[in-house]
């Protein structure tokens, strides 16, 4: 083996390891986000902040599966999609679809029995902390995706991204629920969230069904 291929092995490592870091940090922060949004959106009686919390935690399995597969490369040199991999991505898919059904379910019950939420300061919180955060992660893996050559990395740079809109989205529906005491404004923001939520569903299925 050359120098020039050692350098490059060398380096497609330092980049692994980043990407690495990058996802240990989405899977912590997600999980994080996912119990305080549901939290305060249970006590808050706040479909929005539900819908995001679980979302979060959809995404912090999708998380979990690109990191097995970088460390399997970082290991092994190697990487390729297994079956099992391919499986476990199908599986978010579907989860993805369940929590779009549960938001439609649960935002337009609210909105027939007119439930209005509270207010919940920590809701707004913890989604402007994540709209901060969100869109600088999402900076970071695509520009380590580029790096890398790495499909999948650059797919969940783009799922980060959505999660950044889904922050927006909800923060909206909570910050005018508690500014101007618009009751509605909750489940419709939960109602905006789900063709966004089930692109990301689609987007994992196909990718599959791509692969058999």
């Amino acid at each position: 083996m050359d120098q020039l291929a050692v350098d490059l092995k060398v380096e497609r490592r330092s980049l692994l390891q980043r990407g690495l870091w990058l996802e240990y940090f989405t899977v912590g922060w997600n999980a994080v986000e996912a119990l305080i949004s549901i939290a305060a959106g249970l006590a808050a009686g706040s479909i929005a902040l539900v819908g995001f919390g679980l979302d979060s935690v959809i995404e912090s399995l999708s998380g979990v599966v690109l990191t097995w597969r970088l460390r399997k490369e970082l290991a092994e040199g190697r990487s390729e999609e297994t079956s099992m991999e391919r499986r476990s991505i199908f599986f978010v898919g579907l989860t993805f679809f369940l929590l779009s059904a549960y938001i439609v379910y649960e935002s337009s019950r609210k909105l027939i029995l007119r439930e209005a939420p509270e207010a919940s300061a920590l809701g707004i919180i913890i989604l402007i902390i994540s709209l901060i955060i969100m869109p600088l992660l999402a900076w970071a893996k695509r520009r380590t995706a580029g790096e890398l050559e790495s499909r999948a990395l650059l797919a969940d740079a783009k799922e980060t991204l959505v999660c950044a809109y889904l922050s927006l989205t909800a923060l909206l529906g909570v910050g005018i629920n508690a500014l101007a005491g618009w009751w509605w404004a909750d489940p419709v923001a939960g109602l905006l969230m789900v063709p966004w939520i089930a692109r990301e569903g689609w987007e994992a299925v196909r990718e599959n069904a791509g692969h058999e």
